[in-house]
């Protein structure tokens, strides 16, 4: 039986989340009697007195653990040889940050496995946070975009919407949501922002997470390809928000002028271009919630977002909520991460620039890396609650043995990036990337 150490995470001061809570803890340890560490942690949501008493030990390190979870990436050089790590760790798409952590993982002959990559049989994600992720972005846009209108003498309900991390839960958060969207159904938006147009990319987790929070307002859905003669009708009214749910289909076209294929486009994104730009003049608030990768054509280009500064001076484009964030991915003007210090700032399409900040101008881009750190205790619960099934597995397995007889059950050896110091079979093609 091995024993089990839940890590203090040092990622940045706002990552309080832990993988498994006390409750869960205890339950772990009433069914496999393994042994259990908790690092102390000063900022970690739960209480260490709360994991004593589900039957843990406190530790300084993680020495005392052989199969040690966490939430983010560790530090290099806090890697130890011979240990089985559990945490998100940014190299499965040969993230050049994260190759320097990998190859120290290999080098101590430990163990990796990413809970990205723990999936059931058609590849679904069992392992994730991304509701709230979605959640957290759309309360925090909301927020940053009720201080810029405000900074540009546009006063809105939205200036009194908190960002994510001072609500005490997400349940919290939805009841002043609630009380701000009565207050554009009855008083409205002002002129300048009317329609207000919020178009989400996406219908997976992470926008089911954003939408739940819109829907506290009063929305209208309108589908992406009615949105242009909405909007030149003037069909929209002040106390109403719109929402556009944009999907692959909306997104992307063939090069070559045939019909969408949703499967083709996976297979070979190369046959397709990007088809979002005439919609940007459109939309008020973008929120990307799409999962993306470098083969895929960008939605959003500086080059875009300049066209339509110059095509279209009344564009009312003034945010874009970049949740998936991609640095220089999906959403181009995206070009560094942000954390809840300083969540946004502004980019100048017309000059490729950005500044710190959000009460100035240009179009404000939120990019917090970690958003549902910012409702640590709802996404830790969450987390939590999909990796206990799991846990008994990955103690009772033998990492002495081969990957394939080592007992971890089939979900998870999918998700084993490195096993004992070396490339499992499925990703050695992290080697060039190493290289």
């Amino acid at each position: 039986m091995q024993s089990l150490l839940i890590r203090a995470e040092d990622k940045n001061r706002w990552e309080r989340r832990a993988p498994i809570t006390p409750a869960d803890l205890a339950q772990i340890i009433d069914e496999t009697g393994a042994a259990a560490y908790v690092e102390q942690s000063e900022k970690r949501f739960f209480k260490a007195q709360e994991y004593i008493s589900a039957g843990a030990s406190l530790c300084d390190g993680m020495a005392d653990g052989d199969v040690i979870f966490g939430v983010k990436e560790i530090p290099e050089e806090k890697i130890l040889d011979g240990k089985t790590y559990l945490f998100f760790s940014h190299t499965i798409k040969g993230q050049k940050s994260g190759m320097p952590l990998l190859k120290k993982i290999i080098d101590s002959g430990a163990t990796l496995i990413d809970y990205e990559k723990i999936t059931d049989e058609n590849n679904n994600r069992l392992i994730f946070f991304g509701r709230y992720a979605g959640d957290a972005g759309a309360i925090d846009i909301l927020s940053i975009m009720g201080e810029y209108w405000a900074h540009h003498d546009l006063i809105t309900p939205f200036a009194q919407c908190r960002r994510a991390h001072q609500y005490t839960s997400v349940e919290d958060a939805k009841t002043h949501m609630r009380a701000i969207g009565e207050k554009i159904r009855t008083k409205g938006l002002p002129p300048a922002l009317s329609p207000m147009v919020i178009g989400l990319l996406g219908y997976g987790n992470v926008s089911g997470g954003a939408q739940q929070i819109f829907d506290c307002l009063p929305v209208e859905r309108v589908a992406p390809e009615a949105l242009k003669s909405f909007i030149d009708a003037g069909k929209g009214n002040p106390n109403t928000i719109y929402l556009s749910i944009f999907k692959e289909k909306d997104l992307v076209e063939a090069k070559d002028g045939g019909a969408f294929d949703l499967q083709e486009y996976y297979d070979h994104p190369e046959r397709y271009q990007s088809r979002f730009e005439p919609y940007l003049p459109y939309i008020t608030i973008l929120v990307n919630a799409v999962y993306w990768e470098s083969r895929y054509p960008r939605f959003v280009t500086w080059d875009g977002l300049k066209r339509m500064k110059e095509n279209h001076p009344q564009a009312k484009l003034g945010g874009i909520a970049d949740i998936t964030c991609d640095t220089h991915g999906s959403i181009e003007c995206n070009v560094r991460s942000t954390d809840s210090d300083m969540p946004a700032y502004l980019c100048d399409p017309m000059t490729r620039t950005t500044t710190d900040g959000h009460l100035g101008d240009g179009i404000v881009l939120l990019a917090v890396d970690n958003l549902p750190c910012e409702l640590p205790n709802d996404a830790s619960s969450f987390f939590s609650n999909q990796l206990k099934p799991l846990v008994p597995n990955l103690l009772q397995a033998d990492y002495d043995r081969t990957l394939e007889t080592s007992g971890l059950c089939p979900e998870i050896q999918k998700a084993v990036i490195v096993y004992n110091g070396r490339l499992t079979k499925d990703y050695e093609y992290l080697n060039v990337h190493l290289k």
